[in-house]
């Protein structure tokens, strides 16, 4: 389902030089590699951003928890984990704000939230791809996907409406059932952006003959605040489908937080990668 658009984006780019007193998340090779690029949406309506780390390899756009910004994944030092495969040119990370995350978190309008989930989904399937596609010098190339929290379902989401430009997410700890967030109204835009709801819906037809060379993995702790039933719906739905998919779950020594998925990112990155030959 990507989105078709003709205005042209300037994905203006700045370059982050780190300042003696700032803290240092990051060491000085990895650093020198991070970039971010600024536009205003045409979807969203509003300036965005995208920041990347790294040079060269497979592209992963990153997905932060449900009020983070482009850069909580550095904040939180899921770029250091990931700093081996970046310093090898075997991966370049990208990130977006979660816009939507915050929306469906603080926004008081539900028909508000609803229309920044579905704008929000145009925006990455049509000017993150456009971004990342043109960073990577390649109008082709496929792009993995992974978050944790509500990244997760916009890893998932994006995935099962773009499969198109995205072949491999990894959702870690995911909240997948939102319908709660609706507080009991109902939106019939809603249902295309719910892979619970729509996927099973899915037709014979080229999306789902794409999304059926795709990959889902589905990862989840046990422990504290985490919610090992919504990944096995999600696995429910897909398998309906015949759409590969995976649930990998941790004992209840992983709770849902960093430590969790910081250990977590790092070893399905590293099982994706291999099996890509890279």
């Amino acid at each position: 389902m990507l989105v078709k658009q003709t205005d042209p984006i300037n994905f203006s780019i700045r370059v982050d030089v780190f300042k003696m007193n700032q803290i240092q998340y990051l060491d000085a090779g990895i650093a020198s590699m991070k970039h971010i690029f600024r536009w205003y949406s045409h979807h969203l309506k509003m300036e965005t951003q995208i920041v990347r780390w790294g040079n060269y390899g497979v592209p992963l756009l990153l997905f932060p928890t449900a009020g983070g910004d482009a850069e909580e994944v550095e904040r939180f030092f899921l770029i250091d984990k990931l700093a081996p495969f970046i310093r090898e040119g075997r991966l370049k990370v990208y990130s977006v704000d979660s816009i939507n995350g915050r929306s469906w978190i603080t926004s008081d309008s539900i028909p508000h939230r609803v229309w920044i989930q579905q704008q929000f989904d145009k925006f990455v399937g049509d000017e993150v791809v456009r971004c990342i596609r043109e960073d990577c010098h390649s109008q082709e190339i496929e792009i993995m996907t992974a978050g944790a929290s509500i990244g997760a379902f916009n890893s998932l989401v994006t995935i099962c409406r773009h499969p198109e430009a995205f072949h491999r997410a990894i959702c870690m700890s995911g909240t997948y059932d939102i319908q709660k967030w609706l507080m009991g109204h109902w939106f019939d835009e809603f249902y295309h952006q719910s892979p619970i709801l729509f996927v099973p819906g899915l037709t014979e037809g080229q999306h789902l003959d794409q999304l059926r060379k795709r990959s889902v993995l589905l990862a989840t702790g046990q422990g504290k605040n985490e919610a090992p039933q919504e990944s096995w719906k999600v696995a429910h739905a897909l398998g309906q489908k015949e759409i590969p998919n995976r649930v990998d779950v941790w004992d209840e020594n992983w709770i849902h937080d960093w430590v969790t998925w910081r250990e977590m990112l790092p070893k399905y990155v590293q099982e994706i990668l291999t099996g890509l030959g890279t």
